[in-house]
């Protein structure tokens, strides 16, 4: 699927989320003394749907996550900033890249701790997709991520077209 022409498009800045602070408390800390990943993770989709439901003007949900990756542990004593925008929209669907870093609650020690990017779709009352706007990019870093978005579709659903054809192909073990 392709963008939608028929809608004006939208440049990231007006639906993106900045620097958007969670504070983390005892009761967040597995027994590493460590941020537990899917508190992570549930924020990190909260913020992404902020994202999405702002670009689409709407109610919108999380189709699909994918390319999750913690690159370094949250600890006692850290705060949590999250970073998303989006980065593509195609017919009704649109990705959402966040990004998340750590730093001390004195501001000390920032540091990058996860990256993923989920795809949304846009719902209308009836609760079927529905068109949203192109991206509009305005600098480098953003056209890099538009560019590098469709290649992740690309990818997801090459992926998904292989495991359809491997299951159509398999042998139930009830014939066997």
């Amino acid at each position: 699927m392709s963008q939608n022409p028929a809608l004006p498009a939208r440049p990231v800045a007006l639906s993106a989320v900045r620097e958007q602070v969670y504070m983390v408390f005892p009761n967040d800390l597995n027994a590493n003394d460590t941020v537990f990943g899917g508190l992570i993770m549930a924020q990190m989709d909260r913020f992404a749907a902020v994202v999405a439901d702002r670009h689409a003007g709407g109610v919108c949900v999380t189709a699909s996550v994918d390319a999750v990756h913690f690159v370094a542990p949250a600890r006692r004593g850290d705060v949590l900033i999250f970073n998303s925008a989006v980065n593509r929209a195609w017919t009704s669907s649109m990705e959402v890249g966040v990004k998340v870093d750590a730093q001390g609650y004195d501001g000390s020690n920032r540091r990058h701790i996860l990256s993923a990017y989920l795809t949304f779709v846009a719902l209308d009352d009836a609760g079927k997709p529905r068109p949203v706007a192109p991206v509009q990019t305005g600098t480098p870093e953003e056209e890099r991520r538009w560019c590098e978005a469709q290649l992740r579709r690309e990818n997801r659903l090459q992926h998904a077209e292989q495991i359809k054809q491997l299951r159509g192909s398999a042998k139930s073990p009830a014939k066997s």
